[in-house]
């Protein structure tokens, strides 16, 4: 089958082209300019994409024209596909035909915490040796896509109440044929399609009563729209919550099904908190996730991964090595000493959920807020007021100027200028920006070493996060597989194998304000163990202290995701693990049999195995 997708680069639209693709199916799409995540997976996929819109698109002569629902039906290749007899589809249209009659469907909905769940799902089923199919509406860390196309009978796809098409105005959820679902929250939302919360609630009522007898539907017993709706089920309904330690019936692990109970910090930069099975302990959980919202985004994974007959030890390993979402309180990287963070945010309650886990997150030194009104709801001024009670967490909040206001009527349009005078009259001092040039030059003027700068932003922000970091000199980050032929032939200059990607592995680099890669490191994980490998420095930078900003930064990294000992081979660098870093000889017979077989683990005639305690505290 040949498939044409307009407007590829979306998120959706772009999962499920390379869903479709491993399906076997010939996939190809146009849109206008791509930016990462989107871009990266798409190449990566090798799928074939038209630079702009036109009828010529389409000579290739597909059997479906999938149409997003940004398009209109004047749009010049929906055009040009009923010109040419071209059968037009929604994506959720198509997949509903070609993928989920073969597929059980696992659908997550909510107006909150729908792609964090769905990734955590997806995650934790891979974990549990199911193979799953997925469909996600981002870029899973872990999974480096948004889709998979697995040999397992279950597909979890993240459900969205937004309109289809302009030929299908119903939610698109309506057509994924829910056999388990999770509803996380139900309110107001998408101002431009829907005319109140009653209408928000009559969609998901719809999709709740989709679900057959025989299924499940799991929702959250804290948030009053989802338990309404859930009162439509012709189904079990499972309920979740996070217990709020008060002694109260609140913190009673029998007042929902799956609860759980936040345990004292442990030092090592993550959650630890117990679960309970109908009042029964399932054991201690840990996670990098912050915030209480996600706390209960884990626990509603974990009662559907439960209904679909994931252990429990799976479970605890799939919770700790969950890595998180692209664009969900993402690290883009470190520069000065001033943390760039981003995330998806748009919508009061998840700004202010948000904003709040990050302070909590960086507690030291200042929190910049740039927000930018994106989305068609956060663009109107129906939500004005709860932006203005949403930034409580920040120490000032920059706001971006409207993104395409002319697609908002004047009378409705959010005024940035008298968001950013409610903002401060709650006490948080705020600006507006005419350009977003001029919100860098501001901030960047503003921060210093140990600031956080925070980005919330449905899209690229006008490449906001690069210009900042690009502005403030040598940025330690994260590496993206377009980096990874630069950091290749980085180690391959010092005689190093290359460093092979998958799900356990991160590699961090130091990249120029001009864009070069000029230092690189990487971490593989096996359970409690860790091996750092391909430390490499360009070597016109050697010397200035590279080497240790990026060995601190990935031992930084190995002790939020658990890591309790960290391994390496060094020739010539003893005396730096030893005198920077805390490290200490160790034996080979002392570590993980996984590590010792990695390509990475090569001990030479003089190399010396070492070992460091992430926590050790290094100067």
């Amino acid at each position: 089958m040949k498939v044409h997708l307009i407007g590829i680069g979306g998120t959706g639209m772009g999962a499920f082209a390379g869903l479709l693709q491993e399906a076997g199916h010939d996939v190809r799409g146009s849109d206008t300019q791509l930016f990462p995540p989107m871009s990266t997976q798409l190449e990566a996929a090798k799928i074939p994409v038209f630079e702009g819109f036109a009828p010529e698109n389409l000579d290739w002569e597909p059997d479906f024209v999938v149409v997003g629902n940004v398009c209109g039906r004047e749009h010049v290749e929906v055009v040009g596909a009923q010109a040419r007899g071209l059968a037009l589809e929604s994506f959720p249209s198509l997949l509903e035909k070609v993928v989920l009659p073969e597929r059980r469907a696992l659908v997550v909905a909510g107006t909150h915490g729908k792609t964090t769940t769905s990734s955590l799902l997806t995650w934790m089923l891979q974990v549990a040796g199911q193979q799953p199919s997925a469909l996600v509406g981002g870029v899973p860390i872990n999974l480096g896509r948004g889709y998979l196309f697995g040999r397992g009978p279950a597909i979890v796809l993240e459900g969205d109440e937004y309109d289809t098409a302009f030929f299908d105005k119903g939610s698109k959820f309506f057509h994924y044929r829910p056999f388990r679902a999770i509803v996380t929250s139900v309110e107001f939302d998408h101002a431009d399609i829907f005319a109140d919360l009653d209408a928000v609630k009559a969609a998901f009522v719809r999709f709740v009563e989709l679900i057959p007898p025989e299924g499940d539907l799991v929702v959250c017993a804290d948030d009053a729209g989802a338990m309404e709706v859930s009162r439509a089920a012709r189904c079990k309904v499972t309920t979740y919550r996070v217990l709020d330690s008060t002694g109260s019936e609140g913190d009673d692990p029998r007042s929902a099904d799956y609860t759980c109970r936040v345990e004292a910090k442990r030092g090592r930069g993550m959650m630890v908190f117990e679960v309970f099975e109908r009042g029964t302990s399932l054991g201690e959980f840990q996670t990098t996730l912050v915030g209480t919202y996600n706390l209960g985004n884990v626990l509603a994974a974990l009662a559907v991964a439960r209904q679909e007959g994931a252990s429990v030890p799976a479970l605890h390993d799939a919770v700790r090595r969950f890595l998180g979402v692209k664009r969900r309180q993402e690290l883009l990287g470190i520069a000065s000493g001033i943390r760039v963070v981003t995330d998806f945010a748009h919508h009061p309650t998840a700004v202010r959920l948000t904003t709040t886990a990050i302070r909590r997150r960086f507690p030291n030194g200042r929190l910049f807020v740039c927000f930018e009104p994106r989305s068609a709801s956060s663009r109107r001024a129906v939500f004005s007021e709860g932006y203005a009670e949403s930034f409580a967490a920040a120490s000032r909040v920059h706001v971006g100027p409207l993104f395409r206001p002319e697609k908002i009527p004047p009378d409705l349009r959010l005024d940035p200028q008298a968001l950013a005078k409610a903002i401060s009259a709650h006490g948080i001092e705020a600006l507006a920006h005419a350009d977003v040039d001029d919100l860098a030059q501001s901030v960047l003027a503003e921060a210093a070493p140990g600031d956080t700068i925070l980005l919330l932003s449905s899209g690229s922000f006008g490449g906001l996060g690069d210009k900042i970091l690009k502005a403030l000199g040598d940025a330690v980050m994260f590496a993206t597989p377009e980096d990874l032929p630069s950091v290749h032939a980085l180690c391959a200059s010092y005689g190093l194998a290359p460093t092979i990607p998958g799900d356990t592995t991160e590699t961090l680099i130091i990249r120029e304000p001009e864009g070069a890669v000029v230092g690189c490191v990487s971490l593989r994980m096996v359970g409690p163990q860790a091996l750092l490998f391909n430390l490499a420095i360009d070597r016109e930078r050697r010397g200035e202290g590279l080497g240790w900003m990026l060995a601190d930064g990935i031992l930084r990294r190995a002790r939020m995701l658990g890591v309790q000992q960290v391994y390496l081979v060094t020739t010539d660098a003893t005396d730096f693990f030893a005198g920077k870093l805390g490290a200490t000889t160790a034996s080979v017979e002392e570590i993980d049999p996984q590590i010792r077989r990695d390509p990475n683990f090569v001990l030479g005639d003089r190399a010396v195995c070492m070992k460091i305690d992430p926590s050790y505290k290094r100067g």
